[in-house]
């Protein structure tokens, strides 16, 4: 349950931040107001939208990560439940897989044993 709801604390604050960031004006855009293509009256006061949007920024990225460390957290404990729960340990298999590699007897055993069922099989007769 609580899972579920910093999942979706996590998206909406990745949406917000995105949208946010989208809606802010970059250092730049304050020459091209004074040709007459921006507003005189801003909706946020004569200050602009830059105090209030960045605050509102910084807040929600720190939203995003505190969520992104829950997040972190619940996943832990979900492969630390995996692994108690008898499944495999995906190291220990890789660790496997190397040892079978390395012992020359596994090679050419799958030769001997073909070399075995080809010289069991008897052969056609031609007519």
């Amino acid at each position: 349950m609580l899972e579920t709801v910093v999942i979706v604390l996590h998206l909406l604050a990745a949406i917000a931040v995105i949208g946010l960031v989208l809606i802010q004006q970059g250092k730049g855009a304050d020459a091209g107001a004074s040709f007459g293509s921006g507003a005189s009256a801003t909706v946020f006061g004569s200050q602009g939208s830059g105090n209030f949007l960045s605050r509102m920024t910084a807040i929600l990225a720190t939203v995003f990560f505190v969520t992104s460390l829950g997040l972190a957290y619940y996943a832990k404990q979900k492969a630390g439940l995996a692994g108690s729960e008898g499944l495999p340990d995906p190291a220990l298999l890789e660790q496997q897989a190397e040892q079978a590699a390395e012992l020359p007897e596994l090679k050419e055993a799958p030769k001997a044993v073909e070399k075995a069922a080809s010289e069991d099989v008897p052969a056609i007769p031609a007519e």
